[in-house]
């Protein structure tokens, strides 16, 4: 009988380990580290090499659960809307969420977004970022990068002020120098 008590036991403890198995977190990047290179596929289906648009400047990568959802769509539209501020600066814009290549030029298309949406299906890009995601969502989340490095970081990314948190790091860091 003894052994039947722990078999209850046995069964959360798995079902504890799947369930926190769905909430996929890699190691955060801290400021200082190298920015993941890798490829994937845009909203038009062409593939993006991240270090090739590293290489033209500052290159704003944020992170974003659900194309065409409220929050996600302001977070986007403050992009779209300091777009000519952010390319003046020198900012290239990448947006990810785990949506698929249809979902994001839809999303693309919608909102007038000028700049590039990643399609990040097998979550590639959200584990080298060391995004956290929830079943299958992405947190939200910016990181810039500068010469191959995360410069700043927003773990808590806004939704209609990703923009200007992002111009306004862009002046502390040049302040910096």
């Amino acid at each position: 009988m003894k052994r039947q008590r722990w078999i209850p036991v046995v069964i959360l403890a798995i079902g504890g380990l799947m369930f926190f198995g769905l909430m996929g977190k890699a190691a955060e990047l801290e400021v200082g580290a190298a920015a993941p290179d890798l490829t994937a596929l845009d909203q038009n289906g062409r593939a993006v090499r991240f270090a090739d648009v590293y290489a033209k400047g500052y290159t704003l990568v944020y992170f974003y659960p659900k194309a065409d959802t409220p929050g996600c769509t302001k977070q986007a539209c403050s992009l779209r809307d300091a777009y000519a501020r952010l390319t003046t600066e020198g900012i290239q814009v990448i947006g990810v969420s785990t949506d698929g290549v249809a979902e994001q030029k839809k999303f693309e298309e919608k909102y007038k977004l000028p700049f590039t949406l990643i399609a990040d299906t097998d979550k590639k890009v959200l584990e080298a970022f060391g995004v956290p995601h929830k079943l299958g969502f992405a947190s939200r989340q910016a990181f810039l990068v500068k010469e191959g490095k995360i410069v700043w970081r927003d773990l808590t990314a806004s939704t209609e002020q990703q923009a200007a948190d992002v111009l306004a790091a862009i002046a502390e860091l040049e302040r910096q120098g």
